[in-house]
């Protein structure tokens, strides 16, 4: 989606000509991809109370700082009897950076892989060794 915005901008706008992108256009185009981000996670949201049966949600990494995106999803629990909850938004940090820092905590606590290293997309928590301080 991200990529399909900045290509949607800089077909429209010339930029691949090097012409200036006008400022209302790229307002219009950041509103579109905002409303397509809360419409879908809106969606997943719903989804997501309404098989669980789940009265409470939880969102949080950096896109729960979303203002929009927090008012559909309190009008959305409202609607299905429950509520949801954020960090607040000086917590609601990028996912990458959370991410490195375990990683950094795994380093300075002595646990590394070698130059064969298998990347996973999606790994579940409860399947990553522990850390154990001063070694692995």
């Amino acid at each position: 989606l991200k990529t399909f915005a900045l290509t949607t901008l800089r077909e429209h706008a010339g930029a691949a000509s090097g012409a200036a992108i006008p400022r209302p256009l790229a307002a219009d185009i950041a509103c579109a991809f905002e409303e397509a981000v809360v419409d879908t996670l809106a969606i997943k949201c719903r989804r997501a109370v309404e098989q669980t049966g789940s009265r409470a949600l939880v969102m949080a990494g950096g896109v729960s700082a979303n203002r929009k995106l927090r008012e559909r999803v309190d009008t959305l629990m409202a609607e299905l009897g429950g509520r949801a909850y954020y960090p607040r938004p000086a917590l609601c940090t990028d996912n990458g950076a959370m991410i490195a820092y375990a990683g950094c905590l795994r380093l300075v606590a002595g646990q590394h892989s070698g130059p064969a290293l298998q990347a996973f997309a999606r790994w579940p928590l409860d399947q990553l060794p522990p850390i154990h301080q001063g070694g692995a």
